[in-house]
């Protein structure tokens, strides 16, 4: 099986020289797009999370501002991208707003080691050419493990589409659903599915996700930013819960990224 990443149209466009191979799995779908089955929130609410955009301010992306000048995203989302193509907006609640604060970017850091989803190493570090004047989000240590025991409750943010191939939400929303255990995720997804680099998250029934346009969002658990939307197959389906990087993996790299 192969999981397409769940980033917006001009992410996805970017993957046009993968299609061939796309094709022999037509049910994967791209994971980023408005939360299946959630609310709608605002961004006073979680003034952490971010749109990515082009240069254009259309969002394709989402993450996480975890310090004034630095987001943790997907690294699929930064595929064939440059900083001067890239803008994060904060502050701003509606895809269609002109509210908050829009910041260049002046780096892209992406995991060595990311080739493609269903390969983990799902991580990527913005670093921006100004600050934002929003609270960051902690985020998980190394030894935080404990946050993905089966069952914990998580939420997911972002502006992706409210359905499988349905149309993004204007406006930014947020769902909860408790950690899979890796056994039963390892059973929906086999080999393509590296417990190491990942964690996964949904109800058995299906009905609630993240999906096209909300890769790189983030996955909370008590507030805490533990996990990157990544990739799954279609969204919400029963059987088939999403894919997120486990950042307690990453946490350390990252850090250096924030830190640097």
């Amino acid at each position: 099986m192969f999981g397409l990443n769940r980033a917006g149209s001009v992410a996805a466009a970017l993957a046009a020289a993968g299609a061939a191979a796309l094709l022999a799995a037509p049910s994967a779908v791209a994971a980023p797009q408005p939360i299946v089955g959630g609310s709608t929130t605002t961004t006073d609410a979680y003034p952490f999370v971010m749109q990515i955009t082009d240069a254009s301010q259309s969002q394709f992306c989402g993450g996480t501002l975890v310090s004034p000048t630095k987001v943790v995203t997907a690294a699929h989302c930064m595929a064939g991208e440059s900083p001067s193509g890239v803008r994060v907006v904060g502050g701003r609640t509606l895809l269609s707003g002109s509210d908050g604060t829009v910041a260049e970017v002046s780096d892209i850091w992406t995991h060595p080691d990311y080739t493609d989803v269903t390969n983990g190493a799902d991580v990527a570090v913005l670093t921006l050419s100004s600050e934002m004047p929003y609270t960051p989000a902690e985020y998980v240590s190394a030894a935080d493990t404990s946050v993905y025991e089966a069952g914990t409750e998580t939420r997911v943010l972002g502006w992706g589409t409210t359905r499988e191939n349905g149309s993004s939400s204007d406006q930014l929303r947020t769902a909860t659903v408790p950690v899979v255990s890796d056994a039963d995720c390892g059973d929906s997804y086999g080999s393509d599915y590296a417990a190491s680099d990942m964690v996964c998250a949904g109800l058995p029934s299906g009905g609630v996700d993240a999906c096209q346009g909300d890769s790189g969002g983030p996955l909370l658990v008590e507030g805490v930013l533990a996990g990157i939307t990544s990739w799954g197959e279609g969204c919400a389906r029963a059987g088939y819960p999403g894919v997120y990087s486990r950042l307690t993996a990453f946490s350390d790299l990252v850090t250096e990224q924030v830190t640097s």
